[in-house]
């Protein structure tokens, strides 16, 4: 079973779509982070959880589950 549960964070992101899209953009900045890190440019901001995994869609996930990752609409997209 996949921890966070999906369901809780279909509610925290507000709708499948949303958590879809969301971690999505979220495991990118990651993925760019880890393949940036030799460089010494620090454009990226790193993984924001203590986790174990080393899979950026899962870190992404545990971010978002714990409230470090929010989603911000725009008046067009309300």
């Amino acid at each position: 079973m996949m921890q966070p549960p999906i369901e809780d964070l279909v509610d925290v992101a507000g709708g499948r779509f949303d958590l879809v899209v969301l971690a999505a953009r979220r495991a990118r900045q990651i993925n760019a982070y880890f393949n940036q890190l030799g460089e010494g440019i620090g454009h990226y901001v790193p993984p924001q959880v203590h986790t174990l995994s080393h899979k950026p869609l899962t870190i992404a996930f545990e971010e978002i589950a714990a409230g470090k990752v929010i989603a911000e609409r725009t008046e067009e997209e309300a």
